[in-house]
Formats: C-alpha cells, structure tokens, sequence
C-alpha cells in the first residue's frame, strides 16, 4: 500500500501537533511531557470534527497510545508473572523517538525553506580537490609553441578589455546554443566543444554554451567526455535507451 500524506486545516499529521503542544508549554520531549499534554492533544482532536475520517484515524490512533502512557504513569504496574520473558517495546520510548526524528526533520525542513526563500541556492563542493602534478613537463615545447600560447593570453586580454571598456547588450541566449548544439548533434558525429564556439576567447559565449550543454545532458539528448583534466570536451549524441520488453501473455 503506497503512503499517503495527512493534511488537516491546522496541522500536517498527529505529531506536528503533539510537537506543537508541547512546544507551546515549554516541555522538553519527555515521558512527563506527553502525560501533560494528553488531555490538551484530546480536545484537538475533538474540535477537528469527524469530516475526514480517514485522517483522524491516526489522530486518535496517537491519542490513544497517550492515554495508554498516561494510564501507566498514573496507575502502579502489575507484578511480573513467571514465563512473561517477551518483553515488547515500550510504547512510551517508541512515542518519543519518533517524535523526535519528526522535530529533527521538521527543523531542517524549515531551515531549507528559508534558505530557498533567501535565494540561497548553493551546493558545497563534497569531492577532494584533484591530485595535480607538482612540475612543469616541457617535453616538446620549443619556441614556436610559447610564441602561440603568448598570442592566445594576448587575445584573451584585449577582449577582456573592450568588454570593461564598452558595455554591450547581452545577444547571445541558451536558446540559440541549444539550437546549434542540436544542429550538431543532428549530424551524427561527434564533434569538440569548442567547435560549436564562434569566438572560443569570449568567456560570456563559454559559459552559454556550456549551460546550454548541461541542459541537453540533463534531457539526456547528449553525452560529454574529457579524456584528462582541462583537456578539449567531446559531445556526441546520446545512446537510445532500450525498450522496455512488452509482458509475456
């Protein structure tokens, strides 16, 4: 049977509002706590009327197990009789513990709301930083490779420097990149990530295009690859998923 979710005016289940009771007196989560609180539980659940039957169920099905704690609070226990070996659960400790995991849950419940209400929408890195190597490999590097890499660092400095010199309308969008990547994959071939960039210096057109990418990814129309660290992106179409096999009549 799949589980359903119970939601009344006031309250979103029994224990937000055994939680709520025993809040509003100031109790800890305790076995006096609950004994306090079972005759205030009782009334409320009384004035919820009885047009949702199918919720109050477990409303009184709580309300019931208090008054059992209540009752065993207030009246001296039976002796022990030999052969009473199984000893079951107190219905009192399990009462409480699932109280407190519902007010654990609720609190960081709460505490993410209002962290999406902030427009705190941040994820902390988890991963270890990567193992980079300590030296510099200058194997095959002669002059005419520095004299390109100066080139490059020079023309991603002079667009750098009109961008802050001149502020122009952002033209570019997601959508016309996930229109070209789309193109692209249409094709069949794989093709780099940078090919699909008309100026690959223009770090606004970069970060376009890769959110672009992370979207096609995301809709599972496109798969990426980058054999190292840094090395050029790979983009190709993505696999079809299999069929699911039709039911043996």
């Amino acid at each position: 049977m799949k589980g359903y979710r119970v939601e009344l005016p006031v309250f979103n289940g029994p224990l937000d509002l055994l939680l709520h009771l025993i809040e509003r007196e100031e109790l800890d989560i305790t076995a006096v706590s609950l004994v306090q609180v079972t005759g205030q539980y009782l009334e409320q659940v009384r004035q919820l009327g009885d047009e949702q039957l199918e919720g109050l169920i477990d409303f009184i099905s709580i309300g019931a197990r208090l008054l059992l704690i209540k009752s065993r609070a207030l009246l001296p226990r039976p002796p022990a009789l030999p052969g009473d070996e199984v000893e079951e659960e107190d219905p009192t400790e399990a009462l409480l513990r699932q109280l407190r995991a519902y007010k654990r849950f609720k609190t960081a419940a709460q505490w993410l709301d209002g962290r999406q209400r902030r427009g705190l929408r941040t994820y902390l890195r988890v991963a270890p930083p990567p193992q980079l190597e300590g030296h510099l490999d200058l194997t095959g590097v002669d002059v005419n490779t520095l004299l390109g890499a100066l080139h490059a660092v020079l023309a991603r400095t002079e667009v750098r420097e009109s961008a802050l010199s001149v502020a122009q309308p952002r033209t570019l969008t997601i959508e016309d990149q996930l229109r070209r990547l789309r193109a692209r994959l249409g094709r069949g071939r794989a093709f780099l990530f940078s090919d699909v960039l008309v100026n690959p210096h223009d770090r606004t057109e970069i970060a376009v295009t890769l959110l672009a990418l992370l979207e096609l990814i995301k809709r599972r129309e496109a798969q990426a690859s980058q054999s190292y660290l840094f090395g050029p992106i790979e983009v190709a179409a993505a696999a079809a998923e299999p069929e699911a096999a039709a039911p043996a009549e």
